[in-house]
C-alpha cells in the first residue's frame, strides 16, 4: 500500500469535513480567537519577526494563529484540500502567509529557507514511518540556533486505545471516522506509526537538535479521546485506576 496517496485521498476529504466542524470553529477563528492551546502559548511565547515553519499544519489554523502574534509564517501537508483551504482563510483574514503542499520528507528538498522556528502539533507524527527522517528535515531546515517546538499526544493514549507504544515496521492499517462532530462522516482507510517517547528525542538528538525541555501533561486540551474527563476548562483527563495518565508531551530544543 502506498501509505502518501492513501493518507492523502483520507485527509483531502477530512479538510472538508473538518472545516465546517464545531471541533475547530472555524468562526471563531475568524473573530480573532486563536487555535493554539495554552500549552503551545506558554512554551512558545516569543515568535514576534520571527520565521515560522509549520509541519503538518491541516488548513492552516494555528498556523495562521502563529502569524497574529507576529510570526512569518509557511505551512506545510500532504492534503491539497486543506492547503486550499488555509490559502482562502488567510486571504478572508488579510494574514501574510504562505501554505505549500507537499510531504513531509520531500519539503526539505525544495526549500530554500531557513526558519528561526520549526513547529508542529497534535497527531501528527503517527503519519509518518521515520522519525529519522523527520527529525533531519526539522534540522535542515532551522537556522544555527534556531528553535524547535512540539506538542504531541502522548503515546500512552495509544496503547490504551490498542496500538503499540514501540515503532514497527508494519504500520496500523485503520478504517475509521473522524474525530471530530460531523454528521456527515465517512470512513477513511489510513495508515500510521507508533513512536515512542525516547524514539523522539533520539531522532531529535541525532539530527542535531539539543533538547531543552520534555513536559509531560496529565491532560488533554482536546475531547477528543473516548470517556475523558473535564476537571478544568479545556483540560480533559483520562483516568486509569484512579490516576491521570499522560496525554500530552512536549519537546523544546535548539539546533547547535
Amino acid at each position: 500500500m502506498d501509505y502518501l496517496t492513501t493518507n492523502k485521498q483520507a485527509w483531502n476529504e477530512r479538510a472538508k469535513v473538518h472545516f465546517d466542524s464545531s471541533f475547530y470553529d472555524v468562526p471563531s477563528f475568524l473573530a480573532g480567537e486563536t487555535t493554539l492551546t495554552e500549552i503551545e502559548l506558554a512554551e512558545l511565547n516569543d515568535v514576534a519577526d520571527k520565521s515560522l515553519l509549520h509541519l503538518q499544519c491541516h488548513f492552516g489554523l494555528d498556523t495562521l494563529s502563529w502569524a497574529r502574534r507576529g510570526a512569518k509564517v509557511t505551512g506545510v501537508d500532504l492534503s491539497n484540500t486543506a492547503i486550499d483551504k488555509a490559502n482562502e482563510l488567510a486571504k478572508q483574514c488579510q494574514i501574510s502567509a504562505n501554505f505549500v503542499c507537499s510531504d513531509v520528507y520531500s519539503y526539505s528538498a525544495d526549500s530554500q529557507h531557513s526558519f528561526d522556528i520549526v513547529f508542529t502539533s497534535f497527531g501528527a507524527i503517527c503519519w509518518l514511518p521515520c522519525l529519522t527522517q523527520w527529525a533531519k528535515v526539522i534540522a535542515d531546515n532551522l537556522k544555527s540556533g534556531g528553535t524547535f517546538y512540539m506538542a504531541e499526544f502522548h503515546p500512552v493514549q495509544d496503547v490504551l486505545e490498542g496500538y503499540p507504544y514501540f515503532h514497527q515496521s508494519k504500520p496500523d492499517i485503520v478504517t475509521e471516522g473522524s474525530y471530530t462532530d460531523v454528521e456527515d462522516d465517512t470512513p477513511q482507510t489510513m495508515v500510521t506509526w507508533a513512536h515512542s517517547l525516547g524514539e523522539v528525542i533520539n531522532a531529535l538528538i541525532q539530527a542535531g537538535i539539543r533538547i531543552d525541555s520534555v513536559n509531560e501533561y496529565p491532560y488533554s486540551p482536546y475531547n477528543c479521546f473516548e470517556n475523558l474527563i473535564e476537571q478544568q476548562p479545556n483540560q480533559f483527563h483520562s483516568i486509569v485506576k484512579g490516576q491521570s495518565i499522560p496525554l500530552v508531551f512536549s519537546i523544546k530544543g535548539t539546533k547547535t
